[in-house]
């Protein structure tokens, strides 16, 4: 009997101290993150920043209990979402620069006689960085391992409308009791090299289109903040990358209440629960900000779950 599967791809993270050196090596080997043309220096950038980071970046990781959060939520995104489908479809999960690697869950749904996989990018709006990177390698080994599989992939998921409720909701949970009149509202996006954009990514539109989805939804449930901005975190490196950066817009609002939802995260991973948890608060505190809250992503929250449902549903 022929049986589907939906794969959910992601950046991954190290499931221990040990594999935070493969992280970084994957992840700057990676044609679509160092754009260079010559493979050989892509991978002397890549042995160079690795060597660099790798002790750094241990130590943030150990601060999160020694591993990245991302892999554990995205275990039991996998469970509900299977629980919720049933034996209808099998779910999955492969991580672009950590194990789970595609050749193994390819491996896997080969012997499961599978006819269809539903590859479904964790990533709300469409970058090639993210979405295309993991779709290209997941298509790649697909391929390479002698799959026959028919293969059907969405793009972005950024206008789901049960997607968003999950977003508001986790806003909610965060802002508590607070009068949203009082915090500014910081949707803040992982950061781009500006020749990236420049060269014809649409993650920046996408962003933009999200929030102003999101400034629609939040009016229509009185979720009045007093403002509602962008700002892009995480640049590294001395080149030109999106503005304003998060530090810039939180220099902008030094002495107010401010709320941020990190909007290009589905997962909540180093760069949530260091970055904006421990880093950005320190910052936010040295600024002189009032109140700082950080909202979760929606991780395995059940509106996500029935986001993904739906989305596979209208896939079929």
């Amino acid at each position: 009997m022929k049986k589907e599967a939906i794969v959910l791809l992601n950046m991954g993270g190290p499931n221990n101290l040990k594999e935070v050196e493969m992280f970084l090596k994957n992840m700057f080997n990676d044609k679509n993150i160092i754009t260079v043309k010559s493979s050989l220096l892509r991978k002397f950038i890549a042995t160079m920043i690795t060597f660099t980071r790798t002790e750094s970046s241990q130590e943030i990781y150990e601060k999160l209990g020694g591993k990245s959060p991302l892999v554990g939520h995205t275990k039991k995104l996998v469970k509900k979402l299977q629980d919720k489908l049933g034996g209808e479809v099998i779910v999955d999960f492969v991580m672009r620069y950590t194990p789970p690697f595609a050749s193994e869950v390819i491996q896997r749904l080969n012997k499961e006689n599978v006819d269809k996989i539903y590859l479904i990018p964790l990533y709300p709006q469409f970058s090639t960085t993210t979405t295309k990177s993991s779709l290209e390698d997941f298509e790649e080994q697909y391929h390479l391992h002698g799959g026959d599989a028919l293969l059907t992939e969405i793009k972005h998921f950024f206008k789901n409308e049960k997607y968003n409720e999950a977003v508001l909701e986790n806003i909610k949970e965060v802002m508590g009791t607070s009068s949203y009149d009082e915090f500014e509202l910081i949707f803040s996006a992982h950061g781009l090299p500006q020749k990236i954009v420049d060269a014809g990514d649409v993650y920046q539109k996408h962003i933009i289109r999200h929030v102003e989805i999101l400034k629609e939804m939040l009016s229509e449930k009185n979720m009045n903040f007093a403002s509602v901005d962008i700002a892009y975190q995480s640049k590294v490196g001395p080149m030109a990358w999106l503005r304003p950066s998060l530090d810039e817009k939180l220099e902008e609002l030094k002495s107010k209440k401010v709320v941020i939802f990190p909007i290009a995260f589905t997962i909540d991973n180093s760069e949530t629960d260091f970055e904006l948890e421990i880093e950005y608060r320190e910052i936010a505190s040295e600024l002189g900000i009032k109140e700082y809250k950080v909202a979760r992503c929606p991780n395995d929250s059940d509106l996500f779950v029935e986001a993904l449902a739906q989305i596979y549903k209208k896939m079929r």
